[in-house]
């Protein structure tokens, strides 16, 4: 599909915003309030697809959409990883010099230690970083900065004073993409993804036989989180990626064992992997033949 719209949690110049234009060019792209009125707007068809960030790699699981998603009857029909790289930014014609407050969202303040403490910037609080930026413009005084998005600055017209301010070099946001129908994929598919929602009850040894399947059979997870269902202590729910196709025999036997042990199942989502996954692993590997050689001084041969 070309010129589709997506929808995302946030404003314009949002990273999600970003996330959105980089994995679909060329749609338009939908702001919504909250993760809610984004799934509603694909729901209801006002949107094609939504953009919904499910973890970050310094910040963890975005719980909002474990509980939303699965009872949305939206698919996750694909995943996408941006890199966060903050930058400091004001109006035109402002120096870091003569800057006294930075703004930005709570989590991206705390990204930014390093920068508040080698520049002395008071930190002042937002609701978001996107509108962090949208306040500095509006303000336009030279002593207020924000720290968002290089798309922030562009859309706000303001410059940017420093790139990748933030602390960790390695701070990525994986989003599913979500839509009403699932993609049509071959049967067959190599570096597939499949996201799956089970329910076990909270007895000794539950989830040690719903995940045995996985193990014996050779199939990789690549995320586990679980959290309680309204409130009761009787029964947890638990979203699981794995790499592979449910038509794949390991991987189709591996389900099998768990909807065998498992009160509930429920296929969320069966997608391309990112090129990222791919990306991250080559490094990886390079990083510890690289370790390897370093200790005991003999290249690594392949």
């Amino acid at each position: 599909m070309t010129g589709g719209i997506i929808a995302f949690q946030g404003t314009f110049g949002a990273y999600s915003d970003l996330a959105c234009r980089q994995a679909r060019p060329g749609w338009t792209t939908l702001p919504c309030e909250t993760f809610a009125e984004a799934i509603a707007a694909v729901h209801e068809g006002g949107a094609d697809a939504a953009m919904l960030a499910c973890e970050n790699s310094l910040a963890g699981r975005v719980p909002d959409i474990h509980a939303l998603l699965p009872q949305s009857d939206l698919f996750i029909i694909g995943e996408h990883f941006l890199r966060i790289e903050h930058c400091l930014m004001g109006i035109p014609g402002a120096t870091l010099h003569d800057a006294k407050r930075v703004h930005t969202h709570p989590v991206a303040m705390a990204q930014i230690r390093g920068l508040i403490k080698e520049t002395g910037l008071k930190p002042v609080v937002e609701f978001d970083t996107a509108g962090a930026a949208e306040l500095v413009r509006g303000w336009g005084r030279k002593e207020d900065v924000a720290v968002a998005s290089s798309l922030a600055a562009d859309l706000n017209g303001l410059v940017i004073l420093r790139r990748n301010v933030e602390d960790a070099t390695h701070n990525t946001t994986r989003f599913y993409i979500a839509a009403r129908t699932p993609p049509d994929l071959p049967a067959r598919m190599p570096e597939c993804m499949t996201t799956v929602l089970f329910r076990v009850s909270n007895q000794p040894g539950a989830l040690y036989k719903v995940l045995g399947g996985f193990a014996t059979n050779g199939i990789n997870m690549t995320r586990l989180e679980s959290y309680m269902l309204d409130g009761s202590f009787a029964a947890t729910q638990f979203l699981l990626d794995v790499e592979g196709h449910p038509h794949d025999p390991a991987l189709a036997a591996a389900l099998r064992e768990l909807s065998f042990f498992a009160e509930q199942v429920d296929l969320l989502g069966v997608y391309r992997a990112s090129p990222f996954r791919r990306r991250t692993t080559d490094q990886a590997n390079r990083d510890h033949d690289a370790a390897d050689t370093a200790r005991t001084g003999t290249p690594v041969m392949k």
